[in-house]
């Protein structure tokens, strides 16, 4: 049984193997999202801290785009999905921030929630065909490939960087502070 914080956020292992703990730590990131997203309507997914545009409910979508990017697309060499598949990026490259301004709240959650669910079985087939050390199926636009472990790591870091900018949205919201 995995131990949960004063957040019910699972608390990552602290001696595991490699797969282990970084899995423990992405999905102690996801939650920490979850967490500060969590019992807000959509006036407090809006809410901005001038001058950043960004807000939580853009976070929510980016970080959905984030997950299917780089599990589905790069991993997997999957094409997109919807809502993914018709974005012409080039011309609006913060379209994920900028169009959750048009999204429900519901929405926004199931495509965050949907998201994750996706590239945790995604994960998990990617360990049953090679571990960390397996390649990507799709290289990045400077041809570069990297490898399960190296995804999983970015992920981290990814939800870490924006996990930070929740804390401050969420605190001028209601005031929730927490790491």
């Amino acid at each position: 049984m995995t131990a949960v914080d004063g957040q019910d956020r699972p608390e990552p292992p602290e001696a595991a193997n490699e797969l282990d703990t970084l899995l423990g730590f992405l999905e102690f990131q996801r939650a920490t999202l979850e967490w500060k997203c969590a019992d807000l309507g959509a006036d407090g997914l809006a809410a901005k801290l001038p001058p950043s545009r960004m807000t939580l409910g853009g976070m929510l979508k980016h970080l959905a785009f984030v997950e299917d990017y780089w599990l589905s697309r790069r991993l997997h060499g999957q094409e997109p999905q919807p809502p993914w598949d018709g974005v012409d990026w080039k011309a609006e490259p913060d379209w994920d921030w900028e169009s959750a301004a048009a999204d429900t709240l519901e929405r926004l959650r199931e495509l965050w929630a949907s998201s994750v669910a996706r590239s945790r079985v995604l994960t998990a087939e990617a360990v049953a065909a090679g571990g960390l050390d397996l390649m990507a199926g799709r290289p990045g636009r400077d041809g570069s490939v990297p490898n399960l472990r190296w995804i999983l790591v970015h992920l981290i870091e990814e939800y870490s960087r924006h996990n930070g900018h929740a804390d401050l949205l969420r605190e001028a919201v209601d005031g929730l502070v927490g790491e």
